[in-house]
């Protein structure tokens, strides 16, 4: 039946603890009883209030003991009050008003953040590669790493996407996959280094390593071709470059060697015409001071040297036949027609060669 039905008689909010007719707790009476419990009252108020005191104490020792901390070597603390950068610590014991006043994050800033892409890039000469880059990070600025940057491994992504696009792509294909490797690897460090700085991000590159370049796979049999083709040519220029090194220096041994030879040759001869000189000068001033006397002595210097080559006889005739050498009037005109001295026969080698003697040293 409703209340409020006729007849009933009956208001909830006359009882509201029901049959019981019971009255809701009094907050001063719940007080009293409280001070009761830490000391009841009159004198005993001091003694409760000192009780409280010392919770109170008790409390505020422990909240303010949670502020100490202690950092790891290779790790930095980045304390913040009421949510604002205040402090970076280092390694070692500190403290720091609790939270929630202060508070303390840290980061490790010598360890090594691995970076793995795979992705597919455009060259220069509009070809395409598949790259397979890994690199290194480490943490530089953790203040900057913890609030310039929302996402750090995200922006690492991208910037990495980012250098090696820009790099490969001004690259051609054919000094990518041979070459151009550590040249690749130096500018895309460089690169990466250098939007990390812009973006303010707080960390450093350590290592880039360039695991693998290859063409597609559909086209990965032609390139294997050039390449080995490209390594042979290599070889042979190399065997060529060896070759020449051992001929050319032989060569130029050997013209060194005739060069020698030629001005030795040289200076023979012009040392020898030099002596025909001085010697044909030295006979035209005797045949300027006595024409006639110098005419025989080179007239029997001569027979000299071809009896001295024919061991002094002539053969004229048959075997065992000896004749006499005609005296060429020409050689000495005026001289040889007049009679021979000391006895000598007119025709004879041997008493014209008296005669000569004799007149030379007469």
């Amino acid at each position: 039946m409703a209340w409020n039905e006729p007849g009933g008689g009956k208001d909830p909010w006359s009882n509201p603890r029901g049959q019981g007719g019971k009255k809701p707790p009094n907050i001063d009476d719940a007080l009293g009883r409280l001070k009761d419990r830490f000391g009841g009252g009159g004198m005993g108020n001091a003694g409760g209030s000192k009780g409280i005191l010392a919770i109170l104490a008790i409390v505020l020792i422990g909240w303010l003991l949670s502020g100490i901390y202690i950092i790891d070597e290779g790790k930095r603390g980045v304390v913040l009050q009421f949510g604002k950068y205040s402090t970076t610590a280092g390694p070692g014991p500190h403290w720091h008003l609790p939270y929630p006043i202060s508070d303390v994050i840290t980061v490790n800033v010598d360890e090594y953040r691995d970076r793995q892409l795979n992705m597919t890039v455009l060259t220069n000469d509009e070809n395409i590669v598949d790259v397979d880059l890994a690199s290194q990070f480490t943490v530089r600025d953790p203040v900057e790493f913890l609030f310039n940057v929302r996402d750090p491994n995200g922006t690492l992504q991208d910037v990495m996407q980012s250098a090696i696009r820009e790099v490969i792509g001004s690259s051609r294909m054919d000094y990518v996959l041979t070459d151009g490797r550590v040249e690749i690897v130096d500018a895309v460090r460089t690169r990466m280094q250098d939007l990390l700085d812009s973006y303010n991000t707080g960390l450093t590159v350590r290592s880039v390593n360039l695991q693998d370049v290859q063409p597609p796979e559909a086209v990965q049999s032609a390139f294997e071709d050039a390449i080995r083709a490209r390594e042979d040519e290599q070889r042979y220029i190399n065997e060529a470059l060896a070759y020449a090194n051992q001929v050319v220096p032989r060569a130029r041994g050997d013209a060194a060697q005739v060069l020698e030879q030629a001005k030795g040759y040289r200076s023979r001869v012009i040392n020898q015409a030099e002596g025909e000189v001085a010697r044909f000068n030295a006979l035209l001033k005797s045949y300027q001071i006595a024409p006639s006397i110098t005419r025989e002595r080179i007239y029997v210097d001569t027979l000299g040297e071809i009896y001295a080559k024919g061991h002094g006889q002539q053969d004229l005739g048959g075997p065992g036949q000896f004749g006499q050498h005609p005296q060429p009037a020409s050689r000495c005109p005026g001289f040889c027609d007049q009679e021979p001295r000391h006895g000598s026969r007119r025709g004879s080698f041997g008493g014209a060669v008296t005669v000569h003697q004799s007149k030379l040293r007469q």
